[in-house]
């Protein structure tokens, strides 16, 4: 059986999912089959184009003609667009990957998981950096125990591409379509690395700011139109996870010098690990009894995913992450079988994200119910 698959979203996510799916049958051969059946958007010529560069079989400009159509439908759209094409998609029954954060705001969250639970099918929400091999690695060990008892969950995700006043205003520095700024789009994926490596979320004490208040609009124009930013541009938390662990959190868009670097560090009571991405390969790893850090390069064939790639040392990069994203993912709508992180793991965010607002707008700390 071939699964037809449906995206809404052919730029930046488009192209990386896209690209995925085509490695999927070089690369894992097990995978099930699938056709790049249609593609979604609104503009009918650049749709056009990008379906040919996609290798999608057709396209599409409205996504009511899409849900009930294909085996399985992936929304990449800005923030404010997931809940109803995916709200549809489940209610035909058909399974839906969401780009992360699950919605723009927390009511359209829980209708998004209400509407997953209600359908019985598979759901993901896309937190790719779950399948980074060294982060699986880091869980690996953390279950295994070689850390000990978890004590410290630290984690930031740095980027610099808005810390010029003069860079463009886009989607996602409106609260209307994206939610929050580096708090949902960077911080989201902080929060579900926390959740995956070593639990809920139990409250939160944060801090939101923005250090831009408009920004010019892109045009062909003599006047420079400027726009309101009404997200923010970095945010900081402080949180307690369950079992105790203290954890902090924090994101920006005005890091300058950071390009992607989204790091964690975990400490226990017998060792600590640290990563980032922008060296993805490696997990530095303190273990009990040693005085410093060992880098491991989580390249080799037994180790998490790799046995698919190259030999030993031929890094990985971030594209691998969707391609085992969309192994697992398109694996388990072939097979009826559960997905994590799925909708309800995208809701667990979506409430920590919530508090993380609320506690920053009446300065306590909030409980992530």
């Amino acid at each position: 059986m071939t699964l037809t698959v449906g995206v809404l979203g052919y730029r930046f996510m488009g192209k990386a999912h896209a690209n995925a799916m085509a490695r999927l049958p070089m690369f894992f051969p097990d995978a099930p089959e699938i056709e790049r059946h249609v593609l979604v958007g609104r503009d009918e010529a650049a749709l056009a184009d990008a379906a040919d560069q996609l290798g999608f079989e057709t396209t599409a400009t409205d996504w009511e003609d899409v849900v009930d159509e294909v085996d399985a439908f992936y929304n990449l759209g800005p923030n404010h667009v997931h809940a109803e094409p995916s709200i549809a998609a489940l209610e035909a029954g058909t399974p839906v990957l969401s780009e992360k954060p699950l919605a723009n705001d927390l009511q359209s969250a829980e209708r998004m998981a209400e509407a997953a639970e209600s359908a019985g099918v598979p759901t993901a929400t896309a937190f790719n950096y779950r399948f980074v091999p060294a982060i699986r690695y880091a869980k690996n060990l953390i279950e295994d125990g070689e850390l000990g008892e978890i004590r410290h969950f630290r984690g930031t995700y740095m980027q610099d591409w808005l810390a010029d006043p003069e860079a463009p205003w886009s989607w996602r520095n409106s609260e209307e379509m994206a939610g929050s700024g580096a708090l949902g789009d960077l911080g989201a994926h902080t929060i579900d690395l926390a959740r995956f490596l070593v639990g809920d979320v139990e409250r939160v004490s944060g801090h939101l700011q923005t250090f831009v208040d408009e920004r010019p609009v892109e045009g062909d124009g003599d006047e420079t139109e400027m726009r309101e930013v009404t997200v923010d541009d970095a945010y900081s938390a402080q949180a307690e996870l369950e079992g105790d662990v203290m954890a902090t959190f924090e994101a920006s868009r005005f890091a300058t010098g950071h390009k992607n670097d989204h790091s964690i560090e975990i400490h226990g009571s017998k060792g600590s690990l640290k990563f980032s991405l922008e060296r993805l390969n490696e997990l530095e790893v303190l273990r009990e009894g040693n005085r410093g850090y060992e880098t491991i390069l989580v390249t080799d064939a037994d180790d998490p995913y790799v046995e698919h790639w190259w030999p030993p040392g031929h890094v990985l990069g971030w594209e691998h992450t969707f391609v085992h994203e969309n192994y697992e993912f398109l694996s388990a709508v072939d097979s009826g079988e559960a997905y994590h992180p799925n909708f309800a793991d995208g809701l667990a965010v979506q409430r920590a994200l919530a508090a993380i607002q609320e506690s920053d707008e009446n300065g306590e700390w909030v409980a992530v119910e």
